[in-house]
């Protein structure tokens, strides 16, 4: 019995689960304008613990979210699950964000788009079959009229940023999925399982987020 933490924190969605054997059996999130992780967050896994009736002891490893996404969600995220892996001697996953996203939606044919806002007309996107898997990695593109236009298959575009992708992304064979926002931690139980039957794990000192892009600080105006 494989008992897994799983930890979404890469886009206003803070988001926890508990998995066994690949399967969720308790989550907790919350989507709000202004990020609450710092706050939520640990609340969150002790109430998915607590209930469960389980401890820390119990967990055979922690999975959360890479990125790419949000720098400070993805900072708290994985300061959250290093912490925990740490103190319980149990291993790291680490998960694709976007395909956490593209996991939401259940098609039979054509492809599916999960989109991660990155300001302006920039996103973070790729490119997944009916099967759920990659086939275009994951890239930082400012979309325009042209963008996916290669493609004749029907495109599911799904995430945070599809009002302003309509604006520019009209072809007849483009489909917006606009009641799946943002990626949750309840799409993550089987695919971390998966990763921890084959002992695919990361380095827990050295994991860093997928950030995709360098993180700016910004100069404060001047008075």
């Amino acid at each position: 019995m494989a008992y897994i933490l799983n930890i979404e924190t890469a886009t206003k969605n803070c988001s926890v689960a508990l998995s066994k054997d690949g399967a969720i059996v308790l989550y907790k999130e919350m989507a709000e304008a202004g990020y609450s992780h710092a706050e939520k967050l640990h609340v969150f896994i002790e109430e998915c613990l607590q209930e469960l009736q389980i401890t820390p002891k119990d967990l055979c490893a922690v999975a959360v979210s890479q990125g790419p996404g949000s720098y400070t969600g993805l900072r708290i995220g994985v300061s959250a699950a290093k912490g925990l892996c740490f103190a319980m001697d149990i291993p790291l996953i680490s998960v694709d964000t976007l395909q956490v996203l593209a996991s939401k939606l259940t098609i039979s044919n054509g492809l599916i788009v999960p989109m991660i806002d990155a300001r302006r007309m920039e996103v973070y996107s790729a490119i997944f079959n009916s099967e759920n898997q990659k086939i275009r990695e994951v890239q930082a593109q400012i979309i325009d009229e042209n963008s996916f236009g290669e493609s004749q298959e029907t495109i599911h575009f799904l995430g945070d940023c599809l009002e302003k992708a309509k604006t520019v992304l009209t072809a007849p064979n483009f489909v917006f999925h606009d009641d799946i926002v943002y990626p949750s931690a309840q799409e993550m139980g089987a695919l971390s399982y998966q990763k921890w039957k084959n002992n695919d794990f990361e380095d827990v000192a050295y994991f860093e987020p997928y950030y995709l892009k360098d993180f700016l600080i910004s100069a404060p105006a001047k008075k």
